[in-house]
Parts: structure tokens; C-alpha cells; sequence
């Protein structure tokens, strides 16, 4: 099954709606998906390595834009998003001692999730229902996000061959570590929030 859903996502990668497919998810786990775009962006590299830029460039750009998407939630739908959000990690009654906190670490918090297997959706929400001054949010999304995809683009195409041949012969690993950071991500948003 794995075999299959790689094989897929490689051939779609080499479609005209390739960028359209990566746009549509790397915005929407920015807002509400817990589906991360690292594997698609990833893929598509590999199949298209002389596009690394540009596919890094969409990447970023819808990721930045979904992130704001998410602060919207946060900001103007706190009832219906962000209560539920805090309510299933726990943390609805600490919200007000969280907020100030938040606010104060805030731009570190965007960076660090944008950067790491925590989910960035989390503290776009977060960072919407809190007040977090939206340009900091913004420079601190560029930043992280931005840096990230294109890293990870920059990388893929300098050492692709060598990377493709390794997840190709242990996509079970790869796909197990995948999940493992994913699951570890969502942990580490409950214990922290």
C-alpha cells in the first residue's frame, strides 16, 4: 500500500496540477490539516529537481497564507476553533495566564513550530486567539516556514539521487519515522499547551 500511495504521489508530482495539489495542502495543514506537506514537497523534488525553487517558493507561499488563515480562526472564530482546540489539549481554563506568556515568546513559538514536527496549526490558531501582533506572527511564519521548505528543497536537489535511492528502499522506515515525529509533534502540543 505504501509502494502504492508513493508511486501515486511521484506520478503526480510530474502532472500539470502538481504545485496546485501542494499548494491546496501545505495551506490547509497550516489552518486546520494534520497532514504535513514535507512528503508531497519531498517527492516532488525528487521527480522534478530542476523545479526545486519554485516548488520551495509554493510551498512557503501557501504555507504562509494558510498560517494566516489559521490566525484568522483564532482571531475572529474563538468560540467555535480555538475554544475547542485548547478544550481537547486541556488547557481551555488556563487560557488567560497562557495568552500573556504566549505573547511574550510568541514570535519564538511561531518559529520554532514552523520549524519542527510541532503542528503549526496549533499556534496559528493560538496565536490569532491570543492577539499576537500580526506582523511579528507573519515575519516569524516567513522565516520559519520559508527557511524550512526551502532547505529542505535546496537539499533534495543538491543530494537527491542518493536521498530518493534511501527512501525508495526503506519507505516502511521512512514512512514509521514520518509518523513517529507527526504523533510526536501532536504529544508535545498537549504537554506544552
Amino acid at each position: 500500500m505504501l509502494r502504492n500511495l508513493y508511486d501515486w504521489t511521484m506520478r503526480l508530482s510530474e502532472t500539470r496540477y502538481a504545485l496546485w495539489a501542494l499548494a491546496a495542502v501545505s495551506f490547509v495543514e497550516s489552518s486546520v490539516f494534520p497532514v504535513p506537506p514535507h512528503p508531497l514537497l519531498m517527492v516532488m523534488v525528487l521527480a522534478r529537481p530542476d523545479r526545486w525553487l519554485l516548488i520551495a517558493a509554493v510551498c512557503s507561499i501557501s504555507s504562509i497564507l494558510g498560517g494566516m488563515a489559521g490566525y484568522a480562526l483564532g482571531a475572529f472564530l474563538f468560540e467555535q476553533v480555538a475554544q475547542p482546540v485548547l478544550d481537547f489539549y486541556g488547557k481551555l481554563d488556563q487560557f488567560e495566564e497562557m495568552s500573556a506568556k504566549f505573547n511574550e515568546y510568541g514570535a519564538w513559538a511561531v518559529l520554532i513550530a514552523g520549524l519542527t514536527p510541532f503542528p503549526y496549526k496549533v499556534i496559528t490558531i493560538f496565536s490569532g486567539a491570543t492577539g499576537l501582533d500580526f506582523t511579528v506572527f507573519t515575519l516569524a511564519s516567513v522565516v520559519a516556514r520559508g527557511g524550512i521548505f526551502t532547505l529542505i528543497s535546496a537539499l533534495l536537489w543538491k543530494f537527491g539521487p542518493p536521498i530518493r535511492g534511501f527512501i525508495e528502499e526503506r519507505l516502511g522506515l521512512v514512512t514509521t519515522i514520518a509518523l513517529a515525529l507527526l504523533i510526536g509533534g501532536f504529544a508535545v502540543a498537549k504537554w506544552l499547551l
